[in-house]
């Protein structure tokens, strides 16, 4: 990640972060005021629907009073009445006549569905909506207020909002009247089509719906009047709402809020990136400046690592020409002629390695490879390492250098990790699957996880007086080589680096 792109996300965290804060207040406090606009709303179409509740009561008792001006007006039902007993059982057919029909006829002219006029006992004198209920106890409703009354009729049962009054003619009687209710009736209290209004009675088993939610519950007193004179329970009337206009709402909200915040976080985009490049010019232009000079020093130490590694060789042959010369003179010339190829090659590979630097770059050349060879240049004139090579192993497409390279500094690390004690370092190779592997493997000190882990950075070491170079340069020249690097280790119990290069 360069330090541009680093800067940039930076201002871009710093200007985001705020924003998106106060986007979300902005959006909650929408949201809260929305909802309780919404609820206003809703509570105030609850109230419409109580005062049409409390209107249709208010117009049943106005046409009550015209009829109970009308009762005390009428000379004949006042007659009737106390010839027939009010209403009892042992009057005559004729005197009782007048009075069953009156509140059917007077039901009809008022408009109403349901219409009782009961005695001071209860017992129906005279009913409108049901002949036939004279003398039975009426529903004893609670006076004044409305009522839901299950009444009986010839077509069956029905529901009726009800209220009562009384006028006394002689005895005190008691007018009840109301209007059915039924789905029309409900419709109209209904004035929105977002809410719901549903009737509940007491015996009724309501089921809960997950989809409107209850705003408000008006409840009346209710008597079951249809087989008897009932006792008074309470019935409900359920006002609902659809959270599907709130929801539509609250994605509206949503939707613009996500809009602003697209548009405010691209300008926020912009105004980061134009700073971003205003500032990171001049730094960047630095740091190149820097990163040369620590390349110069970088390559400064791999030179004088590469060179450590080709005279290591060397300087183990002379010691030994220096020993033979001392202890066996005799035998010199052989020892020279046995040694010679090791001083050749360590010469070759010095060679090679300064002409590769004179190009900056050392480009790999890569060719037709016999690991086993290069092992065997390698490791020629160490007492110290053991060999176990693989017979007829496949060439591999690799830098001859390269690979002496990798396997010099794998060697080198092997044998400091025994610190002087006595131990074995190993190299083996064998073939399969397409590849060629060169272990390396040694019984010295190990690493613990956090030394393996930083194994391969540039400059760490754990060897006094290292240079840190010598893995990472290993791993660099695998990978140009195509191929990979495995370690092996256990703190105490040694390590094993394996390479695997790819055949021909």
């Amino acid at each position: 990640m360069t330090f541009r792109t680093r800067l940039l996300a930076a201002f871009g965290v710093v200007v985001l972060v705020p924003l998106l804060v106060f986007g979300l207040g902005i959006r909650s406090a929408m949201s809260r005021r929305v909802t309780a606009e919404y609820e206003r709303r809703v509570d105030a179409l609850v109230g419409v629907i109580r005062a049409d509740i409390a209107r249709e009561t208010d117009r049943i008792a106005g046409r009550l009073a015209a009829l109970k001006t009308s009762l005390a007006d009428d000379n004949t039902f006042r007659t009737d009445l106390v010839r027939g007993g009010a209403g009892g059982a042992g009057g005559a057919a004729g005197d009782r006549g007048y009075i069953l029909d009156y509140a059917g006829n007077a039901m009809r002219l008022a408009g109403l569905d349901f219409l009782q006029i009961q005695n001071d006992e209860g017992r129906v004198v005279s009913s409108g909506h049901f002949r036939n209920e004279f003398d039975r106890m009426g529903p004893a409703i609670p006076h004044g207020g409305a009522a839901l009354v299950r009444a009986a009729a010839a077509e069956g049962a029905f529901l009726a909002l009800v209220t009562s009054d009384s006028l006394r003619l002689g005895k005190t009687l008691r007018l009840i009247g109301g209007v059915a209710v039924d789905s029309s009736f409900l419709a109209r209290l209904t004035r929105d089509p977002e809410l719901g209004v549903a009737l509940a009675l007491p015996r009724d088993s309501v089921k809960a719906d997950s989809t409107p939610s209850v705003v408000a519950v008006v409840t009346l007193p209710f008597v079951d009047a249809a087989d008897g004179p009932g006792q008074v329970e309470q019935a409900r009337i359920v006002v609902t709402r659809s959270d599907a206009f709130l929801s539509a709402l609250q994605q509206n909200v949503n939707l613009w809020f996500s809009a602003a915040v697209l548009i405010a976080a691209l300008f926020a985009l912009l105004l980061a990136s134009w700073l971003s490049t205003r500032i990171s010019s001049p730094v960047e232009a630095s740091i190149r400046d820097m990163e040369r000079r620590v390349a110069i020093g970088d390559m400064a130490r791999q030179v004088n690592h590469d060179v450590k590694n080709g005279l290591a060789p060397l300087r183990n042959v002379f010691r030994h020409l220096t020993q033979v010369a001392r202890d066996q003179p005799a035998d010199l010339p052989q020892v020279f002629t046995e040694r010679q190829g090791t001083v050749e090659s360590s010469i070759s590979y010095l060679e090679t390695l300064a002409a590769n630097y004179a190009r900056l770059y050392p480009q790999s050349d890569r060719r037709s490879t016999d690991v086993n060879t290069v092992v065997r240049d390698t490791v020629a004139g160490s007492g110290t390492v053991r060999t176990k090579l693989a017979e007829n192993l496949p060439p591999v497409s690799a830098d001859a250098l390269v690979l002496r390279r990798v396997i010099e500094n794998l060697l080198s690390n092997a044998v400091d990790s025994l610190e002087g004690k006595a131990g074995t370092v190993m190299v083996t190779t064998e073939g399969g699957n397409g590849v060629v592997r060169i272990a390396v493997s040694d019984t010295g000190r190990g690493m613990s996880k956090s030394e393996l882990d930083r194994a391969f950075d540039d400059f760490y070491t754990t060897k006094p007086g290292g240079t840190g170079l010598g893995l990472s340069i290993v791993r660099r020249l695998i990978l140009d080589s195509k191929g990979s690097l495995k370690v092996e280790t256990e703190p105490g119990e040694g390590s094993t680096f394996i390479v695997e290069i790819p055949v021909q």
